[in-house]
């Protein structure tokens, strides 16, 4: 097992465990506990496959679990009352856990349910996808989605502790794997130049479920992230590097309908938008930007924008960022291959080249 620390002010520091079997080690995650009261959140997918095993293994305290329905599209206020009405029903306390069971979806509305409940409970992260194992659950960034906006509405809420069991990749669809994949190619863009190498040389064994090849993967994503996280929490400065082809990639799944395209499948597209608009303003040369598709390729994911998605579907979307300022929109780009920007104001011309070379 490898174990990893975020590091942050006031005592709130948390690990990360990384390895085989850690579901089946109860330590891991009683001693995050700090009451008998605990809710397991959970979708129809997920629960099936592990929510008797983490049962078992909190045979000693009162457990409740709030089953949601499996989507991007109900990762929204509605199904969030549903947490808030379990806790409610079943008189829990400000001592109370809740644990996410489940992928991005299921850690983002628990933590954001933790987050709002008596002002503040405590949460536990238990991620199932690849994605959510190198991504989302770290970090505190909880919330739902608008129609109008993807994770308009949200908190700062760290967990008291993430479990990133490999095992549970195995019973994940060959596309959510893809998707995750997405999330650790970004690292590797953005601020870990070896790492990209690395993945470009085993991208085969990842996609075949190498045990090992996941582990180092997930460990360096985690690594990258904790990191960033930890110099800056709330997102004031280089936080925002992980943020790469997103304003691209939340506008697609806006666009398209929530749960049309997977986050990670958005993206993807997203980040090769970023590396063209990259090369239109000197940073990146068009060898570098197609090296950037291909391993977006080669992780069998898309590399080209929706056929529905016009330039003006596109710049609507993009004009409700968290980035932008003053109406204008900033994004992330690449100052060169494992090297990415803090968000600058992009020339409109350029912007419009780029998508008017990928949208319809």
């Amino acid at each position: 097992m490898k174990e990893l620390i975020v590091e942050l002010n006031n005592d709130r520091s948390y690990p990360i465990y990384i390895g085989s079997g850690l579901l089946n080690q109860s330590r891991l995650l009683t001693q995050h506990i700090q009451s008998k009261q605990v809710a397991i959140v959970s979708n129809v997918t997920v629960a099936p496959l592990y929510l008797a095993k983490l049962e078992a293994v909190l045979q000693d305290y009162t457990v409740q679990s709030v089953i949601l329905p499996d989507g991007e599209q109900y990762k929204t206020l509605h199904y969030l009352e549903q947490i808030f009405d379990h806790l409610l029903a079943n008189k829990f306390s400000r001592n109370s856990t809740l644990i996410a069971l489940g992928g991005g979806v299921i850690g983002d509305m628990t933590g954001f349910a933790a987050a709002c409940y008596q002002r503040g409970i405590a949460f536990i992260q238990i991620p199932t996808t690849l994605l959510a194992q190198v991504d989302s659950s770290v970090g505190g960034k909880t919330g739902v989605n608008h129609p109008l906006g993807k994770n308009m509405i949200g908190a700062f809420c760290q967990p008291k502790c993430v479990i990133a069991d490999v095992d549970v990749l195995d019973s994940l669809e060959d596309r959510q794997l893809s998707a995750g994949l997405a999330e650790v190619i970004k690292y590797g863009l953005i601020r870990d130049i070896d790492f990209l190498f690395w993945l470009e040389a085993n991208m085969k064994n990842l996609l075949a479920r190498d045990k090992s090849a996941l582990t180092y993967a997930i460990e360096r994503s985690c690594i990258n992230k904790a990191e960033v996280v930890g110099e800056d929490e709330f997102e004031t400065g280089v936080r925002a590097t992980l943020n790469l082809g997103h304003t691209f990639g939340h506008a697609i799944e806006t666009g398209t309908g929530y749960g049309h395209y997977l986050h990670g499948e958005a993206v993807a597209i997203g980040c090769c938008l970023a590396a063209d608009l990259s090369r239109r303003i000197g940073w990146l040369n068009l060898q570098e930007v197609e090296r950037i598709i291909a391993i977006f390729k080669s992780a069998h994911l898309p590399v080209l924008t929706p056929e529905q998605m016009t330039v003006d579907h596109f710049l609507e979307l993009m004009s409700v960022d968290k980035k932008n300022l003053d109406g204008k929109i900033r994004l992330i780009l690449l100052e060169a291959m494992g090297k990415a920007s803090l968000p600058i104001n992009v020339d409109h011309a350029q912007l419009l080249a780029t998508l008017k070379n990928y949208a319809g």
